[in-house]
């Protein structure tokens, strides 16, 4: 239909007026448009007009300002890398066993890399001192911000030799012109430490790698970076520096609706829910509403992880580590794709992409095996970590996890997992000697636990969530991807699924077809029956 001609004029006087007033109120132009997207241009501020010896320095020209913003981070648990768990104890990154590289205790120095503070190189770290705080980890913009492992967390400011003796030199950073461009967090800024856990890119947590820094919409609808583009704290919306969702207490089931982000809100803001509310699905879907007090969302949103190309690892024997080559020296040896599957220094892994999740109920109770809890070594493995849960809680949903199996150090006579110093120039170092006698000995000491002097290799699993790289709707899980013999759901206990194979029954499908068949005959004697009845009155 045709604009009338009247209306036309109209409406171009009022574009007309629009695009006046906005020249008299100055309309940003691109380079305007930038800067307004912040009140501050640090690069003004007298005080990072400086040349930073260390990253403390940083930190108290920070804290000039941002007065407060210390004392709200050390309340964090990325701060303390522990939490407060269900049954009383505190738990977290600080002191737990993993299946990875088995623990920071004894190796500070080198997994503190990637904690948000400076000088962490063992158990007397001053957790007060305001200074202490890494603001630059988590606001940098430049992409140029480096914490060399090794350093206790500590930026290098001069060109050093490490390890010493070596002939490799880290070199200087200047964090003059970084302090100057800080600003909002983003994926890269998380990525840093969370797409490279365990070791590097992508092994720990298997939804979690660089794929994830600039990803499309097939890779995940959330962060696609030309579409929602979100950032990490889009969802992990943080009050006070404290960053919500973590998998040491995790929101298994949110009961909650969807709310308006910036309102207030009780609750875990980076559960499915708080976005998406109880019934997500439109009406031609409804009945898959029916599935989500059972379901997490993520069990059909997420039908694969580790799908950016990256692999992670699933499995890690640690027994196998300290061989040598025929020259000599460590052996590496790599796959077809060129991916590293063996290291003296590591032992064996085995690597993965478009891996399908196994899946367990949980209902946000994780149990762990600690130092000095005693295992016995048998052909079930050790529990590193354990989500409870069951069908019958009533606090429970069915969940896409991760299950990563390891074979690591523990004293069979004490029966504990062992501690193990790993890294550091000193001849108890296993990656520098290759002897395990020796970096548990010193592993152990470092935290004060007995140990009998022997070694052996125990079976371990660890279980991780699944909860990133959500895909779009039309590649979620089809109804017959779980009712179906030999469905993803098929090992899941204590529910009735139809159509899953482990809920076929024999003498119920015979009873089934007989009533049909009684059912078929009936209708057939029926009709027949009025047939024969018309046909004798005609």
């Amino acid at each position: 239909m045709q604009m009338p001609m009247h209306a036309a004029f109209r409406t171009i006087a009022v574009m007309a007026a629009m695009l006046m007033a906005a020249a008299a109120h100055g309309a940003p132009d691109a380079a305007s448009a930038q800067l307004l997207k912040s009140t501050s241009d640090h690069s003004k501020f007298k005080v990072l007009q400086q040349d930073f010896q260390s990253g403390p320095e940083v930190t108290k020209a920070c804290l000039s300002c941002h007065t407060e913003a210390a004392r709200q981070l050390q309340l964090t648990q990325h701060w303390k890398w522990e939490f407060l768990n269900p049954d009383g104890r505190r738990l977290g990154k600080k002191n737990v066993i993993n299946n990875f590289c088995t623990s920071v205790a004894s190796n500070y120095a080198y997994c503190t890399t990637c904690h948000i503070g400076y000088g962490w190189k063992d158990d007397q770290f001053d957790f007060t001192a305001q200074e202490n705080v890494d603001c630059l980890i988590c606001h940098d913009t430049t992409g140029n911000y480096r914490k060399p492992s090794g350093f206790a967390g500590n930026v290098v400011t001069r060109d050093t030799e490490f390890p010493p003796g070596s002939g490799k030199v880290v070199k200087a950073l200047k964090l003059r012109p970084i302090a100057q461009e800080v600003a909002k967090t983003s994926r890269d800024n998380c990525g840093a430490c969370h797409f490279f856990g365990g070791g590097g890119d992508g092994v720990k947590h298997g939804d979690l790698d660089s794929s994830l820094a600039s990803p499309d919409k097939a890779l995940d609808v959330h962060m696609d970076a030309t579409g929602n583009n979100f950032a990490c704290a889009t969802c992990h919306m943080t009050e006070g520096h404290q960053v919500p969702g973590s998998r040491y207490a995790p929101t298994a089931v949110d009961k909650g609706g969807a709310h308006l982000r910036g309102k207030e809100r009780t609750g875990n803001p980076t559960t499915c829910q708080s976005c998406h509310g109880q019934a997500p699905h439109k009406a031609n879907l409804a009945k898959l509403n029916d599935h989500t007090d059972k379901v997490a969302c993520q069990t059909c949103h997420i039908p694969a992880y580790a799908r950016g190309g990256i692999a992670t690892k699933m499995a890690w024997d640690w027994s196998t580590a300290g061989r040598m080559g025929p020259d000599g020296k460590p052996l590496v040896k790599t796959d077809a794709k060129g991916r590293v599957i063996y290291t003296a220094a590591k032992g064996h892994f085995v690597l993965a992409e478009n891996v399908v999740p196994e899946y367990a109920w949980f209902n946000g109770k994780v149990t762990y095996t600690l130092l000095g809890d005693r295992i016995e070594k048998s052909d079930q493995p050790t529990r590193i970590n354990h989500f409870e849960g069951s069908a019958s809680d009533g606090k429970s949903t069915i969940w896409p996890v991760k299950v990563f199996r390891g074979k690591q150090a523990y004293d069979p006579v004490n029966q504990t997992l062992a501690v193990l110093h790993m890294a550091g120039n000193d001849d108890t170092a296993f990656w520098t000697n290759f002897n395990w006698e020796k970096a548990v000995a010193a592993g152990m000491a470092s935290v004060g636990a007995p140990f009998s002097g022997q070694v052996d290799f125990v079976s371990t699993e660890s279980m991780w969530p699944i909860t990133h790289m959500v895909a779009p709707a039309q590649s979620a899980l089809k109804c017959r991807d779980c009712h179906a013999s030999d469905g993803r759901l098929e090992k899941v206990s204590g529910i009735y699924i139809p159509g899953r194979g482990s809920d076929h029954a024999t003498w119920l499908d015979g009873i089934g077809w007989a009533l049909a068949a009684l059912a078929l005959f009936g209708a057939l004697a029926h009709g027949s029956g009025r047939i024969f009845v018309s046909r004798r009155r005609t």
